[in-house]
């Protein structure tokens, strides 16, 4: 028997239907292309099937989030633990044919967890130039009965050089002030809002206020390792500018590029799974009409769980 979507349970949606008719937008290359050919493109294919066919020097930001190194199943593909030196050589394969695609002035970031970190920080200081290591709080799940909770990620930052964007206005947190300091009997760096009493801090390499996409969530889908929409649009934000080059060699489900599309960049994306790829394609569509983003808000991020960052996710 079918069950029943609870009322609440706002996970996209995407039937075969679907599939048959998004998965048409999806492109596949076989030659050397231009950057006309690819923008705002879903490329359905093994990423080493492509690199060699990708333009030189085209790309703004780059955002990877590979497998990490741990056995993981994705649809039709899966991924299987290696030792810790054979990790950092299957990084190298495709990191090292990255780098032609890159601007001068190009940022990147890199995702992992405790156990692919210190690969990809060997693996991109031969390559870039490192600037940081975010650490944010994937806060999901209930714990481990005999280690420690993991509920942390990484992410490291890196530059061509020494000349790339990092737009700090456009990425500041906005917090609750828990004690409000006053100067001749007005607010000094917050302000007052019927909402209660707030302040713009500068982003730190710790983020604390991201929420992982979950059933209640239109931006959650059946990914199994789904970056949240607010997560890419900090880097976004942060390190490219309105009509920059967002790509994704490792898109899933196609977060990266809705985002960029949301916040007026260009992107470029590629995935193997072919109902991944479609689903991206879904949401680009969605995207059209919808540009909010949860947790972002009038110009500004909110704290997780706070009534403005959840205000968008609640009037639609």
């Amino acid at each position: 028997m079918n069950k029943t979507k609870a009322k609440r349970n706002r996970t996209l949606i995407f039937t075969e239907k679907e599939k048959n008719i998004f998965s048409k937008k999806l492109i596949t290359l076989s030659r050397k292309v231009e950057v006309t050919e690819i923008i705002n493109k879903t490329i359905n294919q093994d990423l080493f099937e492509v690199l060699e066919f990708l333009p030189e020097s085209f790309v703004d930001l780059l955002f990877i989030d590979p497998p990490y190194n741990l056995n993981k199943n994705f649809k039709s593909n899966s991924f299987k633990e290696m030792k810790t030196k054979d990790y950092i050589e299957w990084i190298d394969s495709w990191i090292s044919k990255l780098v032609k695609i890159l601007k001068p002035t190009a940022s990147i970031y890199i995702c992992g967890d405790f156990r692919s970190s210190s690969a990809i920080q060997q693996v991109g200081e031969k390559y870039f130039k490192v600037r940081n290591r975010i650490v944010w709080e994937r806060d999901k799940g209930r714990g481990a009965k005999s280690n420690w909770k993991n509920n942390t990620e990484d992410i490291w930052f890196f530059t061509m050089s020494n000349d790339y964007t990092f737009n700090l206005d456009a990425v500041k947190l906005k917090k609750k002030v828990i004690a409000p300091y006053r100067e001749n009997g007005k607010p000094k760096d917050w302000e007052e809002s019927e909402n209660g009493n707030y302040r713009l801090t500068h982003p730190s390499n710790i983020w604390t206020d991201i929420t992982i996409p979950f059933w209640s969530m239109p931006e959650n889908t059946e990914h199994p390792t789904q970056k949240p929409e607010k997560l890419l649009a900090k880097i976004i934000l942060a390190s490219s500018n309105e009509n920059d080059v967002i790509f994704d060699p490792f898109l899933g489900s196609g977060t990266t590029s809705v985002v960029a599309k949301k916040l007026n960049r260009n992107y470029v994306g590629i995935e193997m799974d072919k109902t991944f790829a479609s689903i991206a394609e879904k949401r680009l569509e969605l995207a059209e009409s919808d540009k909010s983003i949860q947790g972002y808000f009038d110009g500004v991020f909110w704290e997780r769980n706070s009534l403005m960052e959840q205000k968008k996710n609640l009037i639609k």
